[in-house]
């Protein structure tokens, strides 16, 4: 008989599955229990982009694109970044379309990250950047964030990470799972260690438009020096309720993109060639969608925030993405713990702060991605919960 754990790759072996869906998959299979545990849009994917994308199927435009994607999509994309964020990139050579940010952050780390290379991660972050490292046979460095700093990263704690060995830094801002932002003048901090130094950076930057400031995002390509040394993860899937449709873009310096296209070309061959056709329209004609989405966004953000306020838990106001992470340490309960009993005494689901690495312990992830009448019941439901423990 066939031994197949000796026969699978020991990276592979070692690798956790993702805390994000162990309660996605609980929930599923239990009745009126509700989730606030998966980061995805609520709403519809707007029409005109449904419309594009069926369009494009009438018309028989059912065949393999360019390995790097429509050249049309490309040229959206690229004015769509210089619309937003005032940087220019070539679409030619300087992009490259993905199946969703996931494959374009899998990419760039594959083709910097060499055997020992160290990659910084600020933690809390999202799941994949560490499995996506050691797959590349890399060394995460985790750089732990805190509640008191708005879980942002610090020139200081920047600097006090670097060694000879460091090649790639991971910037995920606007971030999940806490809702942090960095400021154009978190940047330019960010922005004068790494002057004179030879590491890259990957700015995964799928909750851009998700930005509840009056500044707005701030790409950290637009930082004076640092379009050179940045590959910049983008997509669809936030922004314009596109999860299902899989796309996603990387814009960087034309050397690495043409190396993960060659990945990408070997890998994937090509982009789903319908939701191409859907993108350009979301980049040419749905500011406004958007804008309404975000509108409805902000809404919900304040809502959930005052009920974990209102219920005494600690908490951190985000200002982007659609999650926010509560503080459950006066529950005494891991922040496993709180989850499983909150799924199975009050049927609501949460993702625990670890799965977003160590220092999330002690926090939970609730996403605001639902009706208000979903959250509104949830947080009733987490309410007795609470005052029962305390």
């Amino acid at each position: 008989m066939i031994d197949y754990e000796k026969l699978l790759n020991d990276k592979v072996k070692t690798i956790p599955p993702s805390g994000i869906r162990k309660f996605f998959d609980l929930v599923s299979t239990m009745n009126d229990a509700i989730s606030l545990g998966v980061g995805e849009p609520d709403f519809n994917t707007p029409w005109s982009i449904r419309e594009a994308g069926i369009y494009s199927l009438e018309k028989g435009k059912t065949f393999y694109t360019a390995n790097a994607g429509l050249m049309e999509l490309r040229e959206e994309i690229c004015n769509y970044t210089q619309r937003k964020y005032n940087v220019s990139y070539n679409p030619k050579t300087e992009v490259l379309v993905t199946v969703g940010g996931s494959e374009a952050i899998d990419l760039a780390v594959r083709c910097l990250i060499s055997k020992g290379d160290e990659v910084l991660i600020p933690e809390p972050s999202f799941v994949c950047y560490k499995p996506c490292t050691t797959l590349a046979n890399g060394i995460a460095v985790p750089i732990e964030t805190r509640e008191e700093d708005n879980f942002r990263l610090t020139k200081e704690q920047l600097q006090s990470k670097i060694t000879d060995k460091t090649k790639l830094l991971i910037l995920p801002y606007p971030n999940n799972p806490t809702g942090a932002v960095m400021t154009r003048q978190d940047l330019e901090d960010i922005a004068e260690v790494l002057r004179g130094t030879d590491i890259m950076v990957l700015s995964d930057e799928i909750y851009s438009e998700l930005t509840y400031t009056p500044e707005g995002h701030t790409c950290f390509a637009e930082i004076d020096g640092m379009k050179e040394r940045t590959i910049v993860v983008n997509g669809f899937s936030k922004a314009f309720a596109m999860t299902g449709w899989r796309l996603g873009y990387a814009l960087g310096p034309d050397v690495i993109i043409k190396a993960m296209t060659k990945v990408h070309q070997y890998g994937i061959m090509s982009s789903p060639t319908t939701s191409q056709f859907a993108a350009i329209e979301a980049m040419k004609n749905c500011d406004r969608d958007v804008d309404e989405m975000v509108r409805e966004y902000n809404n919900r953000r304040r809502y959930i925030l005052e009920g974990f306020r209102n219920m005494g838990l600690s908490c951190f106001e985000p200002l982007g993405a659609f999650y926010v992470f509560p503080c459950i340490k006066s529950l005494n309960m891991t922040s496993e713990e709180f989850c499983q009993k909150l799924l199975d005494e009050e049927k609501v689901a949460v993702v625990p702060g670890n799965a977003f690495g160590e220092s999330g312990e002690g926090f939970v992830r609730c996403s605001y991605a639902y009706s208000i009448e979903s959250i509104d019941k949830a947080l009733k439901r987490i309410d007795r919960f609470v005052k029962k423990h305390k």
